[in-house]
């Protein structure tokens, strides 16, 4: 199937994905890579709050700073694998969307059954993500560089759901779905 719809996505969104199923996203996400979560990590463990909001749609992303006259530079996905020690943490948080690439150690997808959608990112394509970013500010943690939390507001961002909520998973066996449908949705930006 193949999808419209507008981020942060509410529980009725989630529950209508399917693993293989193509979407392009509207609205608001926020990056963050290995040192935002590790920050995030500490935040959590202190009790605190914080800086996206609980529901909100991650995208494991370090864009590049813009050139002059442009909103933001590439922005790829890095792989979702190296957020794992953190992704647990986060979805009791209350992130139940994530954009990445690549599959999720059985832990994760574990504690995404039911409560969190992983979406993948095609790799290599960070020019034509940057054409559907329409505004982008930093957050918090400026210090991190490329690897600060950023708030992208993004049209018809293309990715392919690679686990639903039913715990269905097209990064093992069928994984070739995903990478026909992430090749389609990539041509679309053409």
């Amino acid at each position: 199937m193949e999808y419209r719809m507008n981020v942060p996505l509410n529980q009725a969104d989630l529950e209508v994905l399917r693993a293989g199923d193509v979407v392009y996203l509207t609205g608001v996400i926020y990056t963050a890579r290995d040192a935002a979560h590790a920050r995030f990590a500490e935040l959590l463990k202190k009790g605190e709050t914080l800086p996206v909001p609980k529901g909100a749609c991650i995208y494991y992303c370090g864009p590049c700073p813009a050139a002059p006259g442009e909103i933001i530079g590439p922005c790829g996905p890095t792989t979702s694998k190296r957020m794992d020690a953190y992704t647990p943490a986060l979805i009791d948080y209350g992130i139940a969307q994530i954009i990445g690439k690549g599959a999720r150690a059985a832990a994760v997808n574990l504690a995404m059954q039911g409560r969190a959608v992983h979406f993948a990112a095609t790799g290599g394509a960070g020019m034509l993500y940057a054409t559907r970013i329409t505004f982008c500010e930093l957050v918090d943690f400026a210090d991190l560089g490329a690897e600060a939390v950023y708030r992208l507001e993004v049209r018809e961002l293309p990715v392919v759901v690679t686990f639903d909520l039913l715990g269905t998973t097209c990064t093992h066996g069928r994984h070739r779905i995903s990478l026909i449908a992430g090749k389609q949705a990539i041509a679309s930006l053409l």
